[in-house]
């Protein structure tokens, strides 16, 4: 205790000592550190509401961050470090170790000279006006410290009474023109008594622009329409006239069609090229040609002899583009000044293709306190361009190892638990739905339809060797920008254990529930998965994803064997199949704090599966378990419940029990920037899985209120990412707070034995969420 007292004096000595560095040393004479703002008033005159928009344009040229900013611009960390490093390590020998930690940490002092609140509240003033707020006032003052060298900022806004539109006009056109122009009139949010907006307006230019483009207007831009105002009819009122600008090109004013379409495909050999005529355009292509030319005529959405829109356009090259065949596409329409008259417009697109071969690595390795590790290797082998229509056949082996080495627990014996699994898998993605053509056509384009066959065996040596071989079927697609869609038309597994030991005999007869979850069956399935994934913002600062997946398994089996007068247990191929259904639900938040890198992460997930019919527990395989890397990191995975049960010490086998019909899992994560590209993260997570049917083998395992939030597992802790572009590299370290089961050493809600013990480390590729 003594010693742990004089460490902690020191430490808080050290702080203080730092805290009494200068910051100010280095600044030139007649320099003020800005250290961030003190009062930012806005006043509204009487009456007068501030919109929300408003107030957040006007705020954010004031609220500059100041150096070490915790809650910016308003608050700094007491410990400046980079400011100290700028003022204590600075060399002008540019090398050598001091150097590099000046370059490492140093961070120039933010000045006022640099704020320039002058400037800043014309800008705000500026802000207010493309709100309709003319005549507001803006003003800022200086509070100095230490004898000047320091200072915060206060801005006052004084908000005056908004401005409306009056009379509205739009141009007068041709017409061809002049109908698309009154029906963009009838739709306009351009009304007389709404208030001034600038980004409105903005907004109506391009909207115009985008309208008439999508109706053959090539050439026309938003800056070939201008706004004409007059404020003098009535007090606070602006009357505008839309009008197009004078001396436009009769070219840009005219609508224009498709003409001829030139595809020019190059390998990457050199080779001879040959010219080939499809229904929709001319390909010159470097031969040998690796595209079917039935697969270019479906991507064509531009087709010669139709009105010229940009969204045929972008959907030409969006197509092509992914297809995953192509490194580059470039399309180029006919120049301006090259028309001459004409009413159509060629288009030449060059594609560049790309290497089909393509190799993955992929790695993960967890490991806690109580000594398991887990280390998994994948590696994926992929022809991008199978069949010369963008088909994809991937080959993933995978494998991990797991051990736990002798500890306390253990008497000091040796491993306990050495496992591994394995597994291969190969499936065929196809770049278009094998539906229906006018069941296609209502889709969004971009369809791909799966086959999928693999084999994975995992062995437990003390215990067991089980093989699942798997065949599946389904569709990928997408009904919006944000909205996919992955329907498993058929799904078929069957699992078969190979060798059991007698320690894992005994345990299956004296748990006849996790028996039956193991036992050789077939699980026929069908599942439908719904993603809804949006960014929010002006600048994606905000990003919603949400994913709910449901399965079942066995139903319509059983109900065709049923019909044909087979009661339970039913039977396939001489096995019992199982039947269920499980539904599981993901919500992940994404909110950036401030204008740096920090996001602040959530996540919520619920599952839950029921067995009936021919079933009384679910497949091992499909039961839910928690811990990990990716879950709740201060525990293992298969470590904690369900429920608040927990295998005896001496039941070397236990983790077996350690799954759950239920699933609950909340996560937080703060993220934020360290160092280059070193990230760091603070994290909270909590969860358990629990039993719907009671199981006298596992007393508290199932989901019961009473006990519901006690048996909840919590855990913090911290981690670094290193982004090296391509991927992110995770270390975490959890902390253990709170298990589930009770701990007779100690009480109360922190019930970890020892803070060595509640600790579990993770390494990973990818964030957790």
């Amino acid at each position: 205790m003594k010693t742990i007292l004089n460490s902690t004096l020191a430490a808080l000595a050290g702080l203080l000592l730092l805290a009494g560095c200068s910051t100010t040393r280095r600044i030139p004479e007649g320099e003020v550190l800005y250290t961030g703002v003190k009062h930012l008033r806005i006043l509204p005159d009487s009456g007068v509401v501030l919109t929300s928009a408003a107030e957040d344009a006007a705020r954010e040229p004031l609220s500059v961050a100041p150096n070490n900013p915790l809650y910016a611009p308003w608050v700094r960390t007491p410990f400046p470090i980079g400011l100290w490093a700028w003022n204590y390590c600075y060399t002008p020998r540019e090398k050598g170790f001091k150097y590099w930690f000046y370059r490492r940490l140093a961070k120039e002092p933010v000045l006022i000279s640099k704020v320039q609140p002058g400037l800043r509240t014309k800008v705000a003033l500026q802000a207010l006006e493309n709100f309709g707020y003319f005549g507001s006032q803006a003003s800022d003052s200086l509070r100095y410290r230490k004898r000047g060298r320091k200072a915060k900022v206060d801005y006052t806004l004084r908000i005056a009474p908004p401005w409306h539109y009056g009379e509205i006009a739009y141009p007068k056109a041709d017409s061809t023109m002049q109908p698309l122009i009154d029906s963009l009139q009838h739709t306009s949010p351009l009304r007389p008594g709404v208030q001034y907006n600038l980004d409105t307006l903005t907004a109506e230019r391009q909207r115009i622009a985008s309208t008439l483009r999508a109706n053959g207007y090539y050439y026309f831009r938003p800056d070939y329409l201008e706004y004409l105002a007059d404020t003098t009819l009535h007090p606070r009122s602006v009357a505008l006239r839309l009008a197009l600008t004078p001396n436009l090109p009769q070219a840009v004013l005219r609508p224009y069609r498709v003409g001829d379409v030139t595809v020019r495909l190059h390998n990457r050999r050199p080779g001879p090229f040959d010219t080939l005529r499809i229904r929709r355009a001319t390909v010159i292509a470097q031969q040998p040609m690796k595209v079917r030319p039935r697969v270019l005529n479906r991507l064509l959405r531009l087709r010669p002899g139709e009105l010229f829109t940009v969204e045929a356009q972008n959907q030409t090259q969006t197509e092509l583009n992914k297809l995953g065949i192509f490194r580059s596409v470039n399309l180029a329409v006919t120049p301006l000044d090259s028309l001459r008259g004409g009413d159509s417009l060629d288009v030449e697109i060059i594609a560049q293709m790309d290497s089909p071969l393509e190799v993955a690595l992929e790695t993960d390795v967890t490991s806690k306190s109580n000594s398991f590790l887990g280390p998994g290797l994948t590696l994926t082998l992929s022809h991008n361009n199978l069949f010369r229509g963008g088909e994809r056949l991937d080959v993933k082996l995978n494998g991990s190892y797991e051990w736990q080495t002798g500890n306390k627990n253990s008497g000091g014996r040796s491993s306990r638990l050495n496992s591994y699994e394995l597994g291969l898998n190969t499936s065929l993605h196809l770049p278009r739905l094998l539906l229906p053509a006018r069941w296609v056509r209502r889709l969004r384009p971009g369809g791909t339809t799966t086959f999928q066959l693999g084999a994975d065996l995992m062995n437990r040596p003390q215990f067991f060797h089980l093989v699942a071989f798997s065949g599946s079927a389904g569709y990928r697609f997408q009904s919006s920008p944000y909205s996919h869609h992955d329907l498993t038309l058929f799904r078929l597994t069957y699992n078969r254990l190979l060798h059991t030991t007698a320690s894992f005999d005994q345990t299956m007869a004296e748990n006849p529930s996790i028996a039956m979850s193991f036992r050789n069956q077939f699980v026929p399935s069908i599942g439908y998965t719904y993603t809804f994934d949006r960014s929010y913002g002006q600048t994606g600062d905000r990003r919603l994803y949400w994913q709910n997946s449901l399965t079942e398994a066995g139903n319509l089996l059983s109900a065709i064997l049923g019909v044909a007068g087979e009661h339970h247990p039913q039977r396939l191929f001489d096995n019992q199949f199982s039947q269920f259904v499980k539904a599981v639900s993901e919500v992940k938040f994404y909110r950036r704090l401030g204008q740096r890198n920090n996001w602040l992460a959530t996540r919520l997930l619920v599952g839950v599966g029921y067995a009936y019919g021919n079933s009384e527990v679910m497949p091992y395989s499909e039961q839910f378990y928690i811990g990990g890397a990716n879950s709740i990191r201060a525990f293992t995975v298969r470590s904690i419940g369900p429920g608040s049960y927990r295998p005896p010490v001496d039941d070397s086998d236990g983790y077996l029990d350690q799954t759950g019909d239920f699933k609950l899992e909340a996560n937080v994560e703060l993220r934020f920037g360290i160092m280059g590209r070193l990230n760091g993260a603070l994290f909270l997570d909590a969860g358990n899985v629990w039993l719907l049917k009671a199981d006298p083998n596992r007393p508290g395992a199932a989901l019961r209120g009473s006990t519901f939030f006690n048996d909840i597992a919590l855990g913090t802790g911290f981690g670094l990412r290193y982004d090296i572009s391509y991927l992110v590299i995770r270390a975490d370290l959890g902390i253990g707070l709170h298990t589930p089961y009770p701990n007779p050493d100690k009480r109360g809600y922190y019930n970890i034995s020892s803070f060595k013990d509640g600790l579990g480390f993770h390494l990973a590729i990818g964030y957790p969420f």
